[in-house]
């Protein structure tokens, strides 16, 4: 499903700088990155009832990774998110989530995330910390990433970055606590996107 808070989560995007810088993945140079919006994919999950765990995603989301390739740590990365993008395959559900339960899109226009440390884990793995920003609150969240590809797009012959990346948040933390703890406090975060040079 085309999904949302994959834009936050452009997180992502941290993580593969460093990955291909150090991993030698691939033949990447430094400079601006965009999201490549037909594969970009912004998902999150929780737990409904104990009986579930729904899938739902932003549409309209935007990723941008300035990498430093002398100093993967001193890139920058942030993503921004349409909340009135969400979209969980249900009109009737899609505006319960943009109502003042949840994520209040008549007063809040945007989430966002901007990467405040990226550091290396593993040959082609990073961990990115940032600032994630939803309805006017601003809290931590981590990121674990795997970097799958850093080439040039074969058919594109454009420099380009694939990751996927993963991370764990309390609804609550942000003022959508709604229903808790019947349906789940803990929501899953799944990013995939590919950058392309800009």
């Amino acid at each position: 499903m085309k999904a949302t808070l994959q834009r936050l989560i452009a997180a992502a995007a941290a993580l593969t700088l460093s990955g291909f810088a150090s991993a030698g993945i691939g033949d990447i140079p430094a400079g601006e990155y965009e999201l490549e919006k037909t594969h970009a994919y912004l998902t999150f999950s929780y737990l409904h009832l104990g009986y579930s765990r729904p899938v739902v995603g932003f549409s309209d989301f935007d990723v941008s990774l300035d990498l430093n390739q002398d100093d993967v740590s001193a890139s920058a990365l942030k993503v921004a998110v349409n909340p009135a993008s969400v979209d969980t395959g249900v009109t009737k559900f899609d505006d319960h989530l943009k109502s003042d339960d949840f994520f209040d899109i008549a007063n809040h226009t945007d989430i966002s995330f901007s990467a405040t440390s990226i550091e290396m884990t593993g040959e082609n793995t990073l961990e990115i910390t940032g600032d994630l920003t939803m309805k006017g609150i601003t809290k931590p969240v981590t990121l674990e990433a795997i970097i799958n590809k850093a080439a040039n797009h074969p058919m594109r012959k454009t420099p380009t970055i694939g990751i996927s990346a993963s991370g764990q948040l309390k609804r609550s933390d942000w003022d959508l606590g709604k229903y808790a703890p019947n349906v789940g406090d803990e929501v899953t975060l799944n990013i995939q996107v590919e950058l392309i040079k800009s």
